[in-house]
C-alpha cells in the first residue's frame, strides 16, 4: 500500500543546490516524488560552516519505513557522504526521512517523526509549502501551525522552486 512520507534533503558542500535537485530526482526512483523549492538556511551547528541548501521532498512509496531509511543512506553514500561524520558538520548531502504517513516508530537507527521537526525552520518551512496541512503525529499539529509558532533563530531564504 502506498505511503506518504516527507524527506528532508540538505547540502553545504560541493555545488550544493545541484546536489538537492539530483537527490530529488534519485526520489523519484523509489516511488512518486514532488519537492517544494529550494532554500538557502543559515547552518545549525559549528560556526564557519557554509550556508547549507534545504528542501522537502514529499514522496509516495510501498517502500516501508526501514527499508526506506536504508534507501536514503545509499544516497546519501552515493553521493559522496562518508559513513562517519561529526554531528552538525558540513555535509555533501543529508537525506532525512521526517514523517512516513501518520507512523510513530523509534529504532537504534530511525526515530519518526524525525526528533528536529518541530523546531527547525529550514525543514518547516519548505514542508509548509509543500503539505501546510499535513499533520505532526506527535503533537497533531499542522506543519503551518508549528512554523507558525516557531522559535527558531536561524535564517531561512527561498531561493527557487526545484
Amino acid at each position: 500500500m502506498n505511503q506518504r512520507a516527507f524527506i528532508g534533503l540538505g547540502s553545504n558542500l560541493g555545488d550544493p543546490a545541484e546536489t538537492v535537485r539530483r537527490a530529488l530526482a534519485d526520489l523519484a526512483q523509489l516511488g512518486s516524488a514532488r519537492g517544494s523549492s529550494l532554500y538557502r538556511t543559515e547552518p545549525l551547528g559549528p560556526p564557519g560552516q557554509p550556508w547549507y541548501v534545504n528542501a522537502v521532498a514529499e514522496l509516495w512509496t510501498e517502500t516501508g519505513p526501514v527499508a526506506l531509511h536504508a534507501h536514503l543512506r545509499e544516497l546519501e553514500r552515493r553521493a559522496g557522504r562518508p559513513a562517519a561524520r561529526h554531528r552538525w558538520s558540513a555535509r555533501i548531502l543529508d537525506l532525512d526521512l521526517l514523517l512516513y504517513g501518520d507512523r510513530m516508530l523509534v529504532t537504534d537507527d530511525l526515530e519518526i517523526p524525525h526528533p528536529g521537526l518541530a523546531s527547525r525552520r529550514f525543514v518547516l518551512e519548505p514542508l509548509a509549502e509543500l503539505a501546510p496541512d499535513v499533520l505532526d503525529p506527535r503533537s497533531g499539529r499542522t506543519a503551518e501551525d508549528l512554523l507558525q509558532t516557531l522559535d527558531d533563530p536561524l535564517r531561512v531564504e527561498k531561493l527557487c522552486t526545484p
